[in-house]
């Protein structure tokens, strides 16, 4: 079946294939990340939930080798008509990955984990995929007490948990409950990085995680 006649279960609406605002303060820091644990260009690297391929090429022209899913119809065809050259299809956690992609020595997920209802099955999506002691990169908006406490001051709970937006963040994650999901989900957390802004009101946060067989 074509990407075009299937049912589009995104809530994303891709205009086209550049970064989002979430995306200039994500790609700076996971291209650090990756030249960092990954000295080997060459390494096998997954994206999930890849929307309009922006990142996947980012990382691509990098000289790293990326494939990758996304539930977005629109997305899809964005990342098709601009980046024809990326492995990259119209997926998700819930597909056979292993059997269609294979192995990988990295997977990723940037800002996706707060839209889902069950966070251990895409955890568990993607520790399916990966290689033994390959690494797991999520990034999610940040929440800790020095920025949930300015949210309460000035009064913008609701603006932040954008109950209008259909689809929106169903999942609030801190670096203690990530950390415990990936703890339970059979990974070790090497590291947290908080960006955007500064630390104690960062935008968001990446962890990075080895998988522990």
């Amino acid at each position: 079946m074509h990407y075009s006649d299937r049912v589009d279960i995104s809530v994303y609406e891709y205009e086209d294939a550049e970064f989002n605002h979430s995306h200039l303060h994500l790609a700076p820091a996971i291209l650090d990340i990756l030249e960092l644990y990954c000295e080997d260009k060459n390494l096998k690297i997954f994206d999930m939930g890849c929307g309009n391929g922006s990142t996947a090429n980012f990382l691509t022209i990098q000289g790293f080798r990326v494939s990758g899913v996304d539930p977005s119809v629109k997305g899809i065809h964005q990342a098709k008509s601009n980046f024809p050259h990326l492995d990259i299809s119209l997926g998700s956690s819930s597909d056979n990955l292993l059997k269609k992609f294979g192995k990988f020595d990295l997977v990723y997920s940037l800002e996706v984990i707060e839209h889902v209802f069950d966070p251990f099955e895409l955890v568990e999506s993607m520790r399916s995929i990966l290689n033994p002691e390959g690494y797991l990169i999520l990034s999610t908006p940040y929440h800790g007490y020095w920025k949930n406490l300015a949210l309460s001051i000035f009064n913008k709970w609701d603006d932040h948990f954008t109950p209008l937006w259909k689809g929106g963040h169903i999942k609030f994650w801190s670096p203690i409950t990530l950390t415990r999901l990936l703890c339970e989900s059979g990974f070790e957390t090497i590291e947290i990085r908080r960006v955007g802004r500064i630390p104690i009101f960062a935008k968001s946060m990446i962890l990075v995680a080895k998988k522990i067989e």
